[in-house]
């Protein structure tokens, strides 16, 4: 899994984080060692933590936020700005992680290439999608394979977000790749619903210093659910679709993955099977999770909106 780390501190974790304090945590098992995959970190297997800053003449953050969190106007890939990445003619493993305050990250290639997802925020996806464009909401992870075997020594290929320039990849040489793709990457526990032992309903609403949940903002004295260990729920969480509202909160629960069972009614895309802690729920959008609390303690659930 591709896990990240930041401060948690009631008040200032939005510009904490802003200010740099943020990183990955890769966790590898027999089952990754033993798949063949891109995995020589720093060669074929990269890092690419994806923000946004504000900066004045002098180079320096500035921490502007709005009711929908801070959106900066230059984006950052592992700390740089203007990166680039000089990549031979092989598979290529990209660890994808939205490190941003607030704004969601639409990814795809500037040749519309399609690429391959392998792992979301909890670890690998049963089989690897192909994918031509991605979306991470803040807290996000994802894992993607592009391929750049089908290129040639010269050809210039960009990461982007939207319209805006993430990583320049510049083709080198071609050399001898022995890594592979399998078909089957993990094999996840089925989906069943009747491992629950309640259903609970939890709604997301309004903006900024307004954001609550079930109508309440956060009090460290106070204890809105308790479960049971190694319990199962579906949780329903939805949106308020409210003028007040945000157009989508990405919602996380700490010390868990969850599965998503259904958005609005219908199952997720293929690149949402996997185990998650954080997903995007747009505005009037109602997402079932099944989540298993396999840890005693005190935890949070909250939006990943930084400034929420």
């Amino acid at each position: 899994a591709t896990l990240w780390f930041h401060p948690h501190v009631m008040g200032t974790t939005a510009t904490q984080v802003y200010e740099g304090l943020a990183g990955l945590i890769i966790v590898d098992d027999e089952n990754s060692k033993s798949l063949n995959l891109p995995d020589d970190y720093g060669i074929n297997d990269i890092p690419l933590i994806l923000q946004d800053r504000t900066f004045d003449e002098d180079g320096q953050f500035i921490y502007i936020h709005s009711m929908d969190g801070a959106i900066g106007n230059q984006m950052l890939v592992n700390g740089a700005i203007d990166s680039y990445l000089d990549v031979n003619q092989v598979k290529m493993r990209f660890r994808l992680l939205n490190g941003s305050n607030a704004r969601n990250f639409n990814i795809h290639l500037s040749n519309n290439a399609q690429f391959v997802q392998i792992a979301s925020d909890g670890g690998f996806l049963e089989e690897p999608v192909n994918m031509n464009s991605l979306t991470l909401a803040p807290g996000e992870r994802a894992e993607i394979i592009v391929d750049f075997s089908t290129y040639k020594k010269g050809d210039h290929i960009s990461l982007l977000n939207d319209n805006f320039t993430l990583v320049d990849f510049n083709v080198q040489d071609k050399i001898v790749d022995n890594t592979v793709i399998p078909s089957l990457l993990a094999t996840l526990e089925p989906l069943d619903e009747s491992l629950a032992v309640r259903t609970k309903k939890v709604e997301l609403d309004a903006m900024g210093m307004f954001v609550s949940i079930d109508g309440k903002q956060f009090d460290p004295a106070r204890i809105d659910t308790e479960v049971n260990q190694n319990e199962y729920q579906i949780w329903e969480v939805s949106v308020n679709s409210s003028m007040m509202s945000t157009p989508g909160h990405p919602f996380h629960i700490h010390s868990t993955q969850f599965r998503i069972l259904s958005i609005n009614g219908e199952a997720p895309p293929a690149n949402l099977s996997g185990y998650k802690d954080t997903v995007y729920i747009k505005n009037g959008e109602v997402v079932r999770l099944l989540v298993q609390f396999k840890h005693k303690g005190l935890f949070m659930y909250h939006c990943d909106i930084l400034e929420h």
